[in-house]
């Protein structure tokens, strides 16, 4: 039993006439009469009764009837489904992320643009503090896209959308005595006998690492203090006055009535903090692949908006 043979069982059936239905389909009568025939031997039963003005249907036929249709409806429902799951505008998209990448303005806007772009995909959202465990699962394929700061490995079949490029600050307590000589901008070598509080090294091992060498190359081993999960926490630690710390400069606002934020000089190699997407090379799906052409595209304007301002 093919599609065909309950398009044309269904189109009598309206027509409760051979010919007309035959018009209907372009086809001619005695094919069409064949063709239902042959659908009543491999069903085992007579879905019309035939006389002189047309056809009617059986008992059977009329529950036939209905099956036919819900069956050609589901069809037609399907492949418009599919249709717009291989477009991009139905199905589902999972996103991973790091607390620091999506505290930049940048990723909510991603989101909220994409949820009004595209309503019809499902979005799940898991957070996580270790950019490498993001990494791990887009290669895995336990989730799709992963949002993080810097990239900590590279694995094979694995490729990274660096979005934007940010600096990264010093955080200081409000009224700390470096503030005296270094009001705007402070020398890295001026903070070397402080104590650092930074985000676990399996958190952001990149930016620990340049941060590290930069301290390194000014000729100082920085003093870690505290390591922390979350650099959201790390803030509020230099907040209680337990340390300095260094931030991307989109976090600038978080404890303003506790700390300050200063650019840094004298670092090299210059300490910033990039916005990254990694996601698996093959395989990918229509709704991952319009997500990464808005997240590019908006992060575009996002620089370009910068450099005006």
């Amino acid at each position: 039993m093919e599609l065909r043979h309950l398009r044309y069982f269904v189109m009598v059936a309206e027509e409760r006439h051979f010919t007309r239905a035959a018009a209907r389909l372009n086809m001619q009568q005695p094919p069409l009469s064949q063709q239902i025939r042959a659908l009543e031997d491999e069903l085992g039963f007579e879905l019309f009764k035939r006389h002189p003005k047309g056809v009617d249907l059986t008992t059977g036929g009329a529950v036939f009837l209905e099956e036919a249709k819900a069956i050609l409806a589901r069809v037609t429902d399907g492949a418009r489904r599919a249709a717009r799951v291989a477009g991009g505008v139905e199905g589902t998209l999972s996103i991973g992320f790091t607390s620091s990448a999506a505290a930049h303005p940048l990723i909510p806007r991603v989101i909220r643009a994409y949820r009004e772009r595209y309503p019809a995909v499902a979005i799940t959202l898991d957070e996580g503090n270790a950019a490498g465990r993001l990494t791990e699962r887009a290669s895995a394929g336990q989730l799709e896209v992963g949002i993080l700061r810097a990239p900590v490995s590279r694995p094979a079949g694995i490729e990274f959308h660096r979005l934007l490029v940010e600096e990264l600050l010093l955080v200081l307590p409000i009224g700390h005595p470096v503030l005296t000589d270094y009001p705007d901008a402070v020398d890295l070598l001026a903070v070397r006998d402080e104590p650092f509080i930074l985000v676990r090294r399996p958190g952001a091992p990149g930016m620990y690492a340049n941060l590290l060498h930069a301290c390194q190359a000014a000729g100082f081993e920085p003093r870690v203090a505290f390591e922390v999960e979350r650099m959201l926490t790390n803030v509020s630690l230099v907040a209680a006055g337990e340390g300095i710390s260094v931030v991307p400069a989109s976090m600038r606002d978080i404890h303003r009535e506790s700390v300050v934020y200063r650019r840094i000089v004298g670092a090299r190699p210059r300490l910033v903090a990039p916005l990254t997407l990694v996601c698996r090379e093959f395989n990918q799906s229509p709704a991952l692949q319009n997500f990464i052409a808005l997240a590019r595209r908006l992060a575009k304007e996002y620089r370009a908006q910068q450099l005006e301002d």
